[in-house]
């Protein structure tokens, strides 16, 4: 019974150490590398608070997007459709086509002043530049603070691996100054390595894993888009002109 409670408490000490260890590497790192850990964790903060935000704002206008389809493809008159769209502020697919509408109220009412068939292909022509502009805008927009992502996936990963090149450094470094390569003298460098090594990957990771899951959203979001102003267009070349 006695051997038990002193093999117990042999395991708690060395898993007290083993994490006082860690915290301690990390306090004791020099001005670099406290400023590579710091850069990295700012750089981590930003990430997921971009990623928080950016999955709601698609979650959102992926919902709106098909409610908005939905609702155009069962109803039988525009004007009633871009009604119904000043609640759809997250949809770039609804914004495509309050943007086509406007243009096409905006042709017709210069149609009652002037007639003609080159009236009506430059009124067509304005209703599919209309679009394109509002398809072009919705994507810029969707795309805001996405290619932050992108940097922190691609640098954080050698910031990190800066900081395990000057950790290594200070190891080589007191191992000269105190001419001895024990363990004692090697561990705090080496620990402070690879801490800024996981901190980098720990930045990376989630931040390319998001902007492949963004990208992948707004692609769809994009083609809905492209898909819209064509059958808008068909809908409009058919009925107006």
């Amino acid at each position: 019974m006695g051997a038990e409670v002193i093999t117990v408490h042999v395991a708690e000490g060395a898993k007290g150490e083993s994490a006082f260890s860690l915290v301690d590497a990390m306090m004791q790192a020099g001005p670099v590398g406290i400023l590579v850990l710091l850069l990295l964790v700012l750089f981590s903060i930003g990430s997921w608070g971009i990623i928080a935000h950016k999955f709601m704002l698609l979650q959102k206008a992926q919902k709106q997007s098909l409610s908005f389809l939905e609702t155009f493809w069962t109803s039988k008159r525009l004007d009633e459709i871009f009604d119904k769209t000043e609640q759809m502020h997250d949809s770039p697919v609804a914004q495509v086509f309050r943007a086509g509408y406007q243009e096409l109220v905006k042709v017709k009412q210069r149609e009652q002043k002037a007639s003609g068939d080159q009236v009506h292909l430059g009124g067509a022509e304005n209703v599919e530049r209309a679009l394109r502009r509002a398809a072009t805008s919705e994507m810029t927009n969707l795309e805001r603070l996405v290619p932050f992502l992108a940097t922190v996936g691609s640098t954080a990963p050698f910031i990190g691996l800066f900081g395990t090149v000057v950790g290594i450094i200070n190891s080589f470094t007191d191992i000269g100054a105190q001419k001895s390569a024990s363990l004692v003298t090697v561990a705090p460098g080496i620990a402070e390595a690879l801490v800024a090594t996981a901190a980098g990957l720990l930045a990376a990771i989630p931040a390319v894993m998001a902007f492949n899951f963004f990208n992948s959203r707004m692609k769809v979001l994009a083609a809905e888009m492209e898909n819209f102003s064509s059958d808008f267009m068909n809908i409009v070349r058919r009925h107006f002109f």
